[in-house]
């Protein structure tokens, strides 16, 4: 059932542009549109630009955000609210398909014909679930045949979890493999959101998916770096609602989002140009509300990915910091560990995990995992006195550590289907328990026999 209803139309006319900010004067004070509600305006080359009511002035007037170009957009042009709020197509149809902010294919595939649509922005508190027992009422892992993100970040269906890290660590990529692994081995669908990110990415990402015969189990969102701020703060509404409809039909659903700082930074955007006076630290005042309602209704069975972009490295953003408060895990990528050549470059010290307990791992799993983040923290400590008087000073216990972490240190990189163009080397689905094994097998020492570099870029190891 389509969410659409019968509508009055109220016209109107725009008095005022700046940039993609642009001011709509009603006669009636009963014909002011609501919020969010929205307008749409013809520029005088006959293109259509439509626009969301942000906030209400005195004198009748709408001031409303675009979600296109304002380019040829003139004064007194007639602006017609159309009396509901943005909506997009829904449905079986979007497999495959890479859409805008307001629902259009742009994949030059044709038009998206399909018998729902559905509005983007909702009351969270009435938005109905529809999980079928999909992971309901138990903490279920999802294994991603990634070794250190099964072994120290365990996927729990439901939770969200956030890829962290600056420019060039690998963000992408790892969101790009977990895709990959897990549309392959689960039958589960998937939606990917792009957020604010390079034109290049996005169709990179498109062909590979396509290469890797994934394309069909992956419906697409993005509003693009080169697209106005209201676009790119909008579009996270339009890739969960894609996920709320596929949850509705009882799917198990990912939600991959690459990156909500880019959706931050759009709200900064937008907040500067509707005049609102910006905080201490320069974002927008309602920073921490907006946060919110976007992870409000990520729930269910919707299992979300975000990319989070850490400006300048600093993890103490207050942008960062906003998006942190919402996560079950974060995955720290290190600069360090990524020009060391340690893909993915999980900084494992600096992140954590709130799944990783015995109720949801069990006690196995737990002890190992334990038992590494115990021999790593230990391994950071040797290597800064290793700098300094070599390795031969070390006491034999404290030797033996030191040379087991190296090995563990390496075994947790891992060859990646999605980079194996840039690497030459094949890529590697390694299973839960195989990683378990291996580990237990260095830790225990039974790999003390074999040199460091056998264990960098495997899959498990061979007993």
């Amino acid at each position: 059932m389509s969410e659409a209803t019968t509508v009055r139309i109220k016209k109107g006319k725009v008095v005022g542009v700046q940039g993609p900010v642009v001011d709509v004067k009603f006669v009636d004070i009963q014909d002011m549109p609501d919020m969010h509600e929205t307008i749409v305006v013809t520029t005088f080359d006959k293109r259509d630009v439509v626009l969301l009511v942000a906030e209400h002035l005195e004198g009748n007037i709408a001031r409303c955000v675009s979600l296109a170009s304002t380019l040829n957009l003139q004064r007194n042009a007639v602006a017609t609210a159309l009396g509901q709020g943005l909506s997009i197509p829904v449905g079986e149809e979007l497999f495959g398909r890479i859409i805008n902010v307001m629902g259009e294919p742009i994949d030059g595939k044709g038009p998206i014909v399909t018998q729902k649509r559905s509005f983007i922005h909702k009351d969270v508190s009435k938005i109905e679930m529809n999980v079928k027992g999909v992971g309901a009422g138990k903490m279920e892992t999802v294994e991603t045949g990634i070794k250190i993100v099964d072994l120290l970040f365990p996927v729990v269906r439901g939770s969200k979890t956030g890829v962290i890290g600056g420019a060039g660590c690998g963000k992408t990529v790892l969101i790009s493999e977990l895709i990959h692994n897990i549309v392959e081995e689960h039958d589960g669908a998937c939606v990917f959101t792009g957020i604010g990110e390079r034109i290049r990415e996005g169709n990179e990402l498109y062909y590979e998916f396509e290469q890797a015969g994934i394309l069909p189990k992956v419906m697409m969102a993005f509003g693009q770096m080169d697209e106005p701020p209201g676009a790119r703060f909008n579009v996270i509404l339009a890739g969960i609602t894609l996920a709320e409809y596929l949850q509705s039909t009882g799917k198990e659903v990912l939600l991959f989002m690459d990156n909500v700082f880019r959706f931050v930074q759009a709200g900064a955007e937008i907040s500067t140009l509707l005049g609102r006076t910006p905080s201490e630290t320069g974002y927008q005042p309602t920073l921490s509300s907006e946060v919110g309602d976007v992870h409000e209704r990520i729930k269910g069975s919707i299992s979300a990915f975000e990319a989070v972009y850490v400006p300048a490295d600093d993890t103490t953003d207050p942008a960062v910091v906003a998006i942190f408060s919402y996560l079950d895990a974060v995955m720290v990528l290190s600069r360090e560990k990524t020009q060391l050549g340690l893909y993915p470059g999980i900084d494992i010290l600096s992140s954590s995990c709130s799944n990783l307990n015995v109720g949801v791992i069990g006690q196995r799993h737990f002890d190992l995992s334990q038992e590494l983040l115990r021999m790593m923290t230990k391994y950071e400590e040797l290597r800064k006195i290793v700098a300094v008087i070599g390795i031969d000073e070390l006491s034999k216990v404290d030797r033996t550590i030191y040379e087991r972490a190296r090995k563990l240190q390496n075994f947790m990189t891992q060859p990646m289907f999605v980079a194996e163009a840039f690497t030459g080397r094949k890529g590697q689905y390694v299973k839960r328990s195989e990683t378990l094994d291996s580990v237990e097998m260095i830790i225990d020492g039974k790999m003390d026999d074999k040199a460091e570099d056998d264990f960098y870029m495997i899959g498990k190891v061979e007993a």
